[in-house]
């Protein structure tokens, strides 16, 4: 007969395996697993190997240190968008304006680059010039999206219609800087974008020879601070409450129109720090379109990472391999690359409905449901 320290040590076991088998982990990783299934399946009707493209895809992801680099080229945004979505919907909200964020991010980090040097008359070191570029950018995105925290709280305005008529806004007025008044003026230049930005602007590669900058270490660190915001301090807690339950909120004595508005702000913070970044450490310049889809792959990793900064950059990191392999994939085995815009349609398609994965799979649905946005009321 088993003594009590087996049937202890079974017991704790059985505890692990059970928690294991319960953890939220699995429904994004099936719903990966079962979109790529899908895939190759859709591959295959098209006259493709699936396995051939998804060796490609594998090779051009993570094949060669320049594979690497690139694939972390590409995850840097998407981390950073990623994150300003997912400390949204912490707070309850869905910030469906990363995209105009983003690009107003942009633009000011690149007219503080190219422009501002000239209007001091002095030359800027680099660590005060980046600082200021990047900040800018930050500080763009905040304001912008702190308009439609502050309706949200105040007039009860959704912030998914504010945010979608902000982005349209944003969007045409970068357009009209681009063509206009920031418009490089160089006489070969017939394209919508700004001047470079100054040498003391521009963030350092991290290795010679290959693209990958300190912003993705940024991110990471971003990532982190995230983190230790939402789950280590007084205000996170606030942030989570609001989005839980903003009358359980309001009842223990937290201010939720401050609370909502300081969550699209710091929303908008990190949207807006993405396209500093991306100006500042990777295209020294602003150009039009050169974020276009960002702020809406942007949801579908939040929703991936199931809004946790740590599997928001699992799936950033995910999404940038997806689209950094894609060309690979398409030179090895001529498959259109939208191939990944449809494996990424699917993940997304899984991750929300969540329910086909658990009949699939047989898993048990849990016994709270995360909360995203709390419906069309004030």
């Amino acid at each position: 007969m088993p003594d009590r320290a087996e049937k202890t040590s079974t017991g704790h076991i059985g505890g692990v395996l059970r928690s294991l088998a319960e953890s939220p982990i699995w429904v994004p990783l099936l719903a990966i697993l079962t979109a790529m299934i899908v895939g190759g399946i859709v591959i295959a009707l098209t006259g493709g190997n699936p396995f051939a493209a998804y060796a490609g895809l594998l090779q051009g992801a993570l094949g060669s240190k320049k594979a690497l680099s690139e694939t972390a080229v590409w995850a840097t945004p998407y981390i950073f968008a990623g994150l300003a979505v997912a400390l949204a919907f912490k707070g309850g909200l869905f910030n469906i304006g990363a995209e105009g964020q983003l690009a107003l991010g942009a633009v000011t980090a690149a007219w503080i680059g190219y422009a501002l040097p000239d209007v001091l008359g002095v030359s800027i070191p680099p660590v005060i010039h980046i600082s200021l570029a990047v900040g800018g950018g930050m500080l763009a995105g905040l304001i912008w999206s702190a308009i439609p925290g502050a309706l949200k709280a105040y007039t009860g305005g959704h912030e998914v219609i504010n945010t979608i008529m902000m982005n349209y806004i944003a969007l045409n007025m970068t357009s009209y800087l681009l063509n206009g008044p920031m418009k490089d003026p160089s006489p070969t230049n017939v394209i919508a974008r700004t001047p470079q930005i100054a040498e003391s602007a521009r963030i350092p590669p991290i290795f010679p020879g290959l693209r990958v900058h300190w912003g993705f270490v940024l991110a990471l660190v971003v990532a982190f601070i995230t983190w230790w915001l939402l789950w280590k301090t007084t205000l996170g807690f606030e942030i989570r409450t609001v989005g839980a339950n903003p009358d359980a909120a309001r009842y223990a004595g937290i201010s939720v129109k401050r609370i909502i508005i300081l969550t699209m702000a710091f929303s908008g913070l990190l949207a807006g720090l993405a396209g500093a970044i991306e100006v500042t450490g990777l295209n020294y310049r602003h150009e039009l379109g050169f974020s276009i889809g960002y702020g809406f792959d942007a949801i579908a990793i939040a929703l991936l990472g199931k809004t946790h900064p740590l599997g928001v950059v699992l799936a950033a990191l995910l999404f940038g391999a997806m689209r950094n392999g894609a060309t690979r994939m398409q030179f090895l085995t001529q498959i259109p690359v939208d191939v990944i815009s449809v494996i990424q349609a699917l993940i997304l398609l899984f991750v929300a409905a969540d329910a086909i994965i658990r009949y699939i799979y047989r898993i048990k649905a849990p016994a709270e449901r995360v909360v995203l946005t709390r419906g069309w009321g004030g």
